[in-house]
Protein backbone atom coordinates (compact mmCIF):
# COMPACT_ATOMS: atom_id res chain seq x y z
CA UNK A 1 0.00 0.00 0.00
CA UNK A 2 1.18 3.11 -0.55
CA UNK A 3 1.99 5.39 1.87
CA UNK A 4 0.00 8.66 3.18
CA UNK A 5 0.16 11.55 0.88
CA UNK A 6 3.31 13.42 1.20
CA UNK A 7 2.26 16.43 -0.45
CA UNK A 8 -0.51 18.82 0.28
CA UNK A 9 -3.06 18.77 -2.33
CA UNK A 10 -4.68 22.58 -3.38
CA UNK A 11 -8.44 21.57 -2.65
CA UNK A 12 -10.36 24.99 -2.68
CA UNK A 13 -7.82 25.80 -6.19
CA UNK A 14 -8.84 22.35 -7.42
CA UNK A 15 -13.07 22.40 -6.51
CA UNK A 16 -12.97 26.01 -8.06
CA UNK A 17 -10.97 25.23 -11.58
CA UNK A 18 -12.87 21.81 -11.54
CA UNK A 19 -16.11 23.85 -11.64
CA UNK A 20 -15.40 26.62 -13.53
CA UNK A 21 -13.96 24.16 -16.73
CA UNK A 22 -16.61 22.42 -16.23
CA UNK A 23 -19.48 25.23 -16.35
CA UNK A 24 -17.25 27.17 -18.98
CA UNK A 25 -17.02 24.05 -21.24
CA UNK A 26 -20.56 23.43 -21.12
CA UNK A 27 -21.51 27.26 -21.55
CA UNK A 28 -18.99 27.17 -25.40
CA UNK A 29 -21.15 24.00 -26.30
CA UNK A 30 -24.24 26.14 -25.79
CA UNK A 31 -22.78 28.92 -27.79
CA UNK A 32 -21.18 27.21 -30.71
CA UNK A 33 -24.92 25.70 -31.22
CA UNK A 34 -26.26 29.71 -31.53
CA UNK A 35 -23.70 30.21 -34.38
CA UNK A 36 -23.30 29.41 -37.97
CA UNK A 37 -19.61 27.93 -39.20
CA UNK A 38 -17.30 30.64 -38.73
CA UNK A 39 -18.52 31.67 -35.24
CA UNK A 40 -18.67 27.68 -34.44
CA UNK A 41 -14.99 27.46 -35.41
CA UNK A 42 -13.50 30.10 -33.38
CA UNK A 43 -15.53 28.73 -30.17
CA UNK A 44 -14.75 25.46 -31.22
CA UNK A 45 -10.73 26.95 -30.83
CA UNK A 46 -11.62 28.15 -27.24
CA UNK A 47 -13.11 24.67 -26.56
CA UNK A 48 -10.31 22.90 -27.63
CA UNK A 49 -8.20 24.73 -25.05
CA UNK A 50 -10.21 24.85 -21.99
CA UNK A 51 -10.33 21.13 -22.36
CA UNK A 52 -6.84 20.64 -21.92
CA UNK A 53 -7.52 22.30 -18.59
CA UNK A 54 -10.21 19.46 -17.94
CA UNK A 55 -8.00 16.68 -19.21
CA UNK A 56 -5.14 17.72 -16.62
CA UNK A 57 -7.72 17.62 -13.54
CA UNK A 58 -8.74 14.62 -14.62
CA UNK A 59 -5.59 13.17 -14.67
CA UNK A 60 -4.67 14.67 -10.97
CA UNK A 61 -8.50 12.37 -10.22
CA UNK A 62 -6.91 9.53 -11.73
CA UNK A 63 -3.67 9.92 -9.28
CA UNK A 64 -6.14 10.78 -6.30
CA UNK A 65 -4.92 13.70 -6.16
CA UNK A 66 -7.46 16.05 -6.92
CA UNK A 67 -9.41 16.15 -3.80
CA UNK A 68 -8.01 14.61 -0.40
CA UNK A 69 -11.20 12.50 -0.12
CA UNK A 70 -11.21 9.49 -1.70
CA UNK A 71 -15.17 9.73 -2.71
CA UNK A 72 -15.09 13.36 -4.10
CA UNK A 73 -11.85 12.53 -6.11
CA UNK A 74 -13.90 9.97 -7.48
CA UNK A 75 -17.14 11.89 -8.39
CA UNK A 76 -14.94 14.91 -9.33
CA UNK A 77 -13.30 12.31 -12.02
CA UNK A 78 -16.00 10.78 -13.28
CA UNK A 79 -17.43 14.64 -14.06
CA UNK A 80 -14.62 15.36 -15.45
CA UNK A 81 -14.04 12.17 -17.98
CA UNK A 82 -17.61 12.55 -19.08
CA UNK A 83 -16.28 16.01 -20.53
CA UNK A 84 -13.21 14.19 -22.31
CA UNK A 85 -15.35 11.81 -22.38
CA UNK A 86 -13.90 8.75 -21.17
CA UNK A 87 -14.98 6.64 -18.20
CA UNK A 88 -12.67 7.20 -14.74
CA UNK A 89 -12.46 3.92 -14.28
CA UNK A 90 -11.08 3.01 -17.55
CA UNK A 91 -8.64 5.88 -17.27
CA UNK A 92 -7.44 5.92 -13.93
CA UNK A 93 -6.41 1.91 -14.48
CA UNK A 94 -4.98 2.73 -18.38
CA UNK A 95 -3.13 5.52 -16.94
CA UNK A 96 -1.63 3.72 -14.41
CA UNK A 97 -0.43 0.91 -17.30
CA UNK A 98 0.70 4.25 -19.03
CA UNK A 99 3.16 4.84 -15.82
CA UNK A 100 4.10 1.59 -15.09
CA UNK A 101 4.78 0.59 -18.49
CA UNK A 102 6.81 3.74 -20.17
CA UNK A 103 8.90 3.82 -22.75
CA UNK A 104 8.59 -0.07 -22.84
CA UNK A 105 8.15 -2.03 -25.92
CA UNK A 106 4.46 -1.53 -25.37
CA UNK A 107 4.71 2.13 -25.58
CA UNK A 108 7.19 2.44 -28.13
CA UNK A 109 5.67 4.78 -30.43
CA UNK A 110 8.68 6.74 -31.42
CA UNK A 111 10.89 4.09 -33.02
CA UNK A 112 11.12 1.07 -34.24
CA UNK A 113 13.39 -2.19 -34.40
CA UNK A 114 14.65 -3.71 -37.98
CA UNK A 115 11.90 -6.25 -38.03
CA UNK A 116 9.07 -3.49 -37.62
CA UNK A 117 7.08 -2.58 -40.51
CA UNK A 118 8.17 1.13 -41.06
CA UNK A 119 5.08 2.07 -43.12
CA UNK A 120 2.62 0.63 -39.98
CA UNK A 121 4.85 2.66 -37.64
CA UNK A 122 4.57 5.75 -39.60
CA UNK A 123 0.96 5.36 -39.89
CA UNK A 124 -0.10 5.22 -36.02
CA UNK A 125 2.90 7.65 -35.77
CA UNK A 126 0.90 10.62 -37.79
CA UNK A 127 -2.11 8.81 -36.78
CA UNK A 128 -1.08 10.03 -33.63
CA UNK A 129 -0.16 13.47 -34.56
CA UNK A 130 -3.15 14.21 -36.60
CA UNK A 131 -6.00 13.99 -33.79
CA UNK A 132 -6.93 10.44 -34.83
CA UNK A 133 -5.69 8.72 -31.11
CA UNK A 134 -8.77 10.76 -29.43
CA UNK A 135 -11.86 9.15 -31.70
CA UNK A 136 -10.42 5.95 -30.40
CA UNK A 137 -10.54 6.06 -26.72
CA UNK A 138 -14.16 7.05 -26.40
CA UNK A 139 -14.93 4.26 -28.99
CA UNK A 140 -12.82 2.08 -26.66
CA UNK A 141 -14.52 3.41 -24.00
CA UNK A 142 -17.75 1.86 -25.58
CA UNK A 143 -16.60 -1.68 -26.58
CA UNK A 144 -15.42 -2.77 -23.50
CA UNK A 145 -17.97 -1.76 -21.52
CA UNK A 146 -20.48 -3.54 -23.76
CA UNK A 147 -18.48 -6.34 -25.40
CA UNK A 148 -15.45 -6.41 -23.33
CA UNK A 149 -14.20 -9.82 -24.79
CA UNK A 150 -13.49 -8.11 -28.05
CA UNK A 151 -11.01 -6.14 -26.78
CA UNK A 152 -9.01 -9.69 -25.40
CA UNK A 153 -9.23 -10.79 -28.89
CA UNK A 154 -5.82 -12.05 -30.86
CA UNK A 155 -6.02 -8.62 -32.61
CA UNK A 156 -5.88 -6.77 -29.60
CA UNK A 157 -3.52 -9.20 -28.13
CA UNK A 158 -1.11 -9.61 -30.83
CA UNK A 159 -0.94 -5.88 -30.85
CA UNK A 160 2.28 -4.66 -29.33
CA UNK A 161 0.90 -1.17 -27.96
CA UNK A 162 -2.45 -2.69 -26.56
CA UNK A 163 -1.34 -6.38 -25.21
CA UNK A 164 -0.80 -5.40 -21.75
CA UNK A 165 -3.70 -2.44 -21.49
CA UNK A 166 -6.26 -4.12 -20.30
CA UNK A 167 -4.75 -6.15 -18.63
CA UNK A 168 -5.85 -5.05 -14.89
CA UNK A 169 -9.30 -5.01 -15.74
CA UNK A 170 -11.62 -7.88 -13.40
CA UNK A 171 -15.12 -7.89 -13.68
CA UNK A 172 -15.84 -5.47 -10.93
CA UNK A 173 -13.55 -2.94 -12.97
CA UNK A 174 -15.80 -3.68 -15.81
CA UNK A 175 -19.08 -3.33 -13.72
CA UNK A 176 -18.00 0.29 -12.60
CA UNK A 177 -16.97 0.93 -16.12
CA UNK A 178 -20.41 -0.23 -17.38
CA UNK A 179 -22.58 1.82 -15.50
CA UNK A 180 -20.20 5.02 -15.01
CA UNK A 181 -20.47 4.83 -19.31
CA UNK A 182 -24.25 4.52 -19.49
CA UNK A 183 -24.70 6.90 -16.44
CA UNK A 184 -22.41 9.43 -18.76
CA UNK A 185 -24.67 8.81 -22.19
CA UNK A 186 -27.94 9.93 -20.38
CA UNK A 187 -25.63 13.16 -18.30
CA UNK A 188 -24.99 14.16 -22.15
CA UNK A 189 -28.61 13.50 -22.99
CA UNK A 190 -30.25 15.53 -20.15
CA UNK A 191 -27.20 17.90 -21.09
CA UNK A 192 -28.11 18.02 -25.07
CA UNK A 193 -31.81 18.31 -24.33
CA UNK A 194 -31.67 21.52 -21.58
CA UNK A 195 -29.22 23.50 -23.51
CA UNK A 196 -30.49 22.71 -27.16
CA UNK A 197 -27.21 21.77 -28.44
CA UNK A 198 -26.14 21.43 -31.99
CA UNK A 199 -25.12 17.98 -32.78
CA UNK A 200 -23.01 19.57 -35.54
CA UNK A 201 -21.94 22.07 -32.90
CA UNK A 202 -20.63 19.42 -30.74
CA UNK A 203 -19.04 17.13 -32.71
CA UNK A 204 -16.71 20.34 -34.29
CA UNK A 205 -16.00 21.66 -30.63
CA UNK A 206 -14.53 17.90 -29.69
CA UNK A 207 -13.03 17.72 -33.28
CA UNK A 208 -10.94 20.30 -32.41
CA UNK A 209 -9.86 19.09 -29.46
CA UNK A 210 -9.29 15.73 -30.29
CA UNK A 211 -6.79 17.44 -32.52
CA UNK A 212 -5.04 19.55 -29.96
CA UNK A 213 -5.03 16.95 -27.59
CA UNK A 214 -3.89 14.20 -29.46
CA UNK A 215 -1.19 15.92 -31.17
CA UNK A 216 0.57 16.71 -27.43
CA UNK A 217 -0.18 13.35 -25.63
CA UNK A 218 3.34 11.87 -26.59
CA UNK A 219 5.14 15.14 -27.14
CA UNK A 220 6.99 14.78 -23.23
CA UNK A 221 7.92 10.85 -23.89
CA UNK A 222 9.23 10.84 -28.01
CA UNK A 223 12.63 10.51 -28.33
CA UNK A 224 13.47 10.26 -24.82
CA UNK A 225 15.73 7.43 -22.77
CA UNK A 226 14.28 4.09 -22.77
CA UNK A 227 13.41 3.90 -19.16
CA UNK A 228 10.37 3.66 -17.31
CA UNK A 229 10.90 6.40 -14.30
CA UNK A 230 12.95 9.40 -16.08
CA UNK A 231 11.64 8.17 -20.24
CA UNK A 232 9.94 11.70 -20.22
CA UNK A 233 10.80 15.72 -20.87
CA UNK A 234 10.25 18.48 -18.76
CA UNK A 235 9.82 21.28 -21.51
CA UNK A 236 10.14 25.43 -21.38
CA UNK A 237 6.61 26.88 -21.83
CA UNK A 238 5.30 30.09 -22.25
CA UNK A 239 3.48 30.67 -18.35
CA UNK A 240 -0.52 31.32 -19.52
CA UNK A 241 0.24 27.73 -21.24
CA UNK A 242 1.97 26.36 -17.86
CA UNK A 243 -1.31 27.07 -16.21
CA UNK A 244 -3.18 25.74 -19.10
CA UNK A 245 -2.01 22.52 -18.81
CA UNK A 246 -1.60 22.67 -14.97
CA UNK A 247 2.17 22.36 -15.52
CA UNK A 248 1.59 19.13 -17.52
CA UNK A 249 5.06 20.52 -19.25
CA UNK A 250 7.31 19.07 -15.99
CA UNK A 251 6.68 15.46 -17.19
CA UNK A 252 9.64 13.81 -16.09
CA UNK A 253 9.38 15.02 -12.60
CA UNK A 254 5.73 13.90 -12.71
CA UNK A 255 7.07 10.17 -13.25
CA UNK A 256 9.39 10.46 -10.55
CA UNK A 257 7.02 11.86 -8.32
CA UNK A 258 2.99 10.67 -9.58
CA UNK A 259 2.05 11.42 -6.43
CA UNK A 260 2.83 14.96 -6.23
CA UNK A 261 -0.40 17.54 -6.80
CA UNK A 262 0.34 19.76 -10.15
CA UNK A 263 0.90 23.14 -8.22
CA UNK A 264 4.13 21.66 -6.72
CA UNK A 265 6.03 20.27 -9.87
CA UNK A 266 8.02 23.39 -10.24
CA UNK A 267 9.46 23.48 -6.61
CA UNK A 268 9.86 19.34 -6.63
CA UNK A 269 11.68 19.81 -9.84
CA UNK A 270 14.56 21.97 -7.66
CA UNK A 271 17.48 23.11 -9.76
CA UNK A 272 16.53 20.48 -12.60
CA UNK A 273 15.66 22.90 -15.51
CA UNK A 274 14.33 22.45 -19.18
CA UNK A 275 15.36 19.92 -21.34
CA UNK A 276 14.49 21.79 -24.60
CA UNK A 277 11.66 24.25 -25.36
CA UNK A 278 8.23 22.69 -25.88
CA UNK A 279 7.38 23.72 -29.21
CA UNK A 280 10.81 23.12 -30.28
CA UNK A 281 10.50 19.38 -29.79
CA UNK A 282 6.87 19.35 -31.04
CA UNK A 283 8.17 20.09 -34.60
CA UNK A 284 10.66 17.59 -34.09
CA UNK A 285 7.63 14.80 -34.06
CA UNK A 286 6.79 15.59 -37.44
CA UNK A 287 9.89 14.41 -38.65
CA UNK A 288 8.40 10.74 -38.08
CA UNK A 289 10.11 7.72 -36.06
CA UNK A 290 13.16 6.80 -35.58
CA UNK A 291 15.16 3.29 -35.39
CA UNK A 292 15.60 2.29 -32.12
CA UNK A 293 19.42 1.86 -30.67
CA UNK A 294 18.49 1.01 -27.38
CA UNK A 295 16.60 -1.80 -25.59
CA UNK A 296 13.33 -1.74 -24.09
CA UNK A 297 12.97 -1.77 -19.85
CA UNK A 298 11.32 -4.04 -18.02
CA UNK A 299 7.70 -2.92 -16.76
CA UNK A 300 7.32 -1.40 -13.49
CA UNK A 301 5.32 -4.01 -11.06
CA UNK A 302 2.27 -2.61 -9.58
CA UNK A 303 4.44 -2.58 -5.91
CA UNK A 304 7.55 -0.59 -7.34
CA UNK A 305 4.82 1.60 -8.91
CA UNK A 306 2.97 1.75 -5.45
CA UNK A 307 6.09 3.05 -3.60
CA UNK A 308 6.41 6.27 -5.97
CA UNK A 309 5.84 9.15 -3.54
Amino acid sequence: MPSAQPYPIPTRLNLLLSGGVVAAALGLLWWASQLGWPGRLAVGLLYAHLLLTAYALLHEATHGILHPDPRLNSLLGTLLGWLFPISFTLITTTHAVHHRCNRTDYEMFDCYYPGDSRWLKRVQWYGLLLGIWWWLIPLGNLLLAFTPRLLQSAPFRRARSTRVLFDDFGPQAVKRLRLETLLGLLAWWGVGQLLALDAGAVLLCYALFGYNWSTRQYLTHAFTPREVRDGALNLALSRPEQWLLLNGHWDRVHHQHPRCPWIHLPQQAGGEGYDTGYWRHYGRLWRGPRPCTQPGPEPLSAAAYQDLA
